[in-house]
């Protein structure tokens, strides 16, 4: 039974680095909210306290979960602020932003207009 997530998540492609006390390996997030991220292209072993680094910005998290190419991170504090921050605030309102209704004009009102259609105009 899976319990409802805090934070909507969101999917993303933001390559980082992923530092521990003993390794640095290089993996994507391909989802991300203010809780956490998943990470893909390596691995570590749940509980693992780790920092994910995105272009000297460090975000710290511990691994919730594990596979054999991904795992889950949680962040300890919400996420509101640094450039993760401001990338999954791009993403989120570029879904968020609504469709602009563009009214079309019918193509026989279009051929009214002109005088009408194979006809000669008077």
């Amino acid at each position: 039974m899976q319990t409802p997530r805090s934070y909507e998540r969101f999917t993303v492609d933001i390559p980082i680095t992923v530092t521990t006390v003993l390794d640095s390996l290089e993996g994507t997030i391909v989802d991300l909210s203010e809780g956490g991220a998943q990470v893909v292209g390596c691995t570590l072993a749940p509980r693992t306290q780790c920092q994910l680094d995105m272009d000297g910005h460090i975000v710290f998290g511990t691994v919730r979960w594990s596979e054999v190419d991904r795992m889950g991170i949680r962040f300890p504090y919400k996420l509101t602020e640094g450039p993760l921050f401001d990338l999954l605030k791009a993403v989120r309102d570029s879904q968020a932003a609504p469709l602009v209704f563009q009214p079309r004009v019918p193509i026989l009102a279009a051929a009214a207009h002109q005088g009408g259609f194979g006809r000669r105009s008077a």
